[in-house]
């Protein structure tokens, strides 16, 4: 049975938060990095950019994420995300304002490095959020909530920027729209967010003590999470980080150039992927909770695994694209908020935004190595195909990890 605090309020202020949080997801990271696959073929014709260097202009951006990541490890329990998040929203939008402007390659890498910054500053304290407002029985759920923000970016970049687009210079105007875009969520996320449950006068809430769960609501202190545990946290967010970038990166590329998809054709099946990766966050959560996070994960890498070899074939049919994109979107935020949840459950609520931050730092490292590598695997091969089948290899290793995971991990 479904246990409530006559305390909360109706609605409990937390679901107000992970409301915004899911807001500042979507700008601060979905329109920040996801948007730019859309922009890019757009954008590297009117620059004339190389694949080599478009892995590179992503890899920027996940360069400038590594290096938000070192703030918030400095920071730890000193985090006040309401204000972090603010400021962060601010730097995404002043940037992509800036790179409606660029004229060059070395211009459009800089600036967008400014964006992963804000874009880190804005999502490591957002999902910190979490184990403060909820205890470990909802923690995935929450976490799943705030991720669709992820999916109503690549909903909104795959319907908006392919008609800016048809604009001379259009992709210019389509950057000033994320920034004004940003701009605004800023102004909401300053007025909604609030650090802990105990600034609106109430506790943070709880569903069921599901099994194993028992006696973890507050975490042990930071120094006593096992180093093996750190370390499979970190791997497993690794597999997730250089795999995802190398589909979101190089995908609708890959669709118009080899596939001979129309960029309308293409941004609709981006648009599907957000569409079904609305799913990808609150059910594999929800799984998280009930059944545990090895088997939720272990799920999850196996649908990605099948994403990316699919992607990868050469010349494949029509069908296997949208079978690509289907799995893909059905399992495409589940990670990282089943990862906040094991991180949460591994140092409480007060050491989460430190070992979140540090396990962030591995994933930061993926997302770097991953967009670089496919780039360079493509301007050698000649085919994006390589670039998709090295992102499989990566989540079939998160996959092993996953099921060899232990039970109290």
């Amino acid at each position: 049975m479904r246990r409530h605090n006559t305390k909360f309020p109706r609605p409990y202020y937390g679901w107000v938060v992970v409301a915004a949080g899911n807001v500042a997801i979507l700008v601060g990271l979905g329109l920040g990095r996801f948007a730019l696959g859309m922009i890019l073929p757009s954008m590297s014709q009117a620059l004339g950019l190389t694949p080599s260097q478009m892995g590179l202009i992503s890899t920027s951006n996940f360069a400038g994420y590594l290096g938000a990541v070192g703030i918030c490890l400095g920071l730890g329990p000193r985090m006040r995300p309401r204000g972090l998040i603010t400021s962060a929203l601010l730097l995404v939008a002043a940037s992509m304002a800036m790179m409606a402007k660029a004229t060059g390659f070395l211009q459009a890498a800089l600036l967008y490095t400014l964006t992963g910054v804000g874009s880190g500053l804005t999502n490591i304290p957002t999902m910190a959020l979490v184990p403060s407002w909820f205890r470990p029985s909802l923690r995935a759920r929450a976490a799943g909530f705030i991720v669709m923000g992820s999916g109503f970016a690549m909903i909104m970049s795959g319907l908006a920027i392919p008609a800016l687009n048809q604009a001379a210079q259009g992709w210019r105007h389509a950057w000033l729209l994320l920034a004004a875009l940003t701009f605004a969520a800023a102004l909401f996320c300053f007025v909604i967010i609030r650090n802990r449950p105990e600034e609106v006068g109430i506790q943070p809430m709880e569903d069921h003590v599901a099994p194993g769960n028992e006696g973890r609501a507050h975490g042990p202190m930071l120094a006593h999470v096992r180093p093996g545990r750190v370390i499979r946290l970190g791997a497993l967010y690794f597999c997730f980080g250089a795999s995802y970038v190398i589909y979101i990166t190089f995908a609708v590329v890959a669709m118009i150039k080899e596939k001979g998809m129309t960029q309308w054709e293409a941004g609709y099946l981006w648009a599907l992927i957000g569409l079904l990766s609305l799913f990808s966050g609150p059910v594999p959560g929800w799984v998280a909770d009930r059944a545990g996070r090895r088997a939720a994960l272990s799920l999850v890498f196996a649908l990605q695994t099948a994403a990316y070899l699919l992607a990868g074939l050469p010349s494949a049919p029509t069908l296997a694209t949208w079978a690509s994109v289907v799995l893909f979107g059905l399992s495409a935020w589940s990670v990282p908020g089943i990862m906040t949840a094991l991180v949460a459950d591994a140092a409480g609520p007060r050491h989460t935004p430190r070992l979140f931050a540090l396990v962030t730092l591995v994933l930061a490292a993926g997302q770097v190595i991953g967009p670089a590598a496919a780039g360079a695997l493509a301007e050698a091969t000649g085919s994006y195909s390589a670039g998709f089948f090295l992102a499989s290899g990566a989540t079939l290793a998160g996959m092993a990890l996953s099921i060899t995971m232990k039970a109290e991990e």
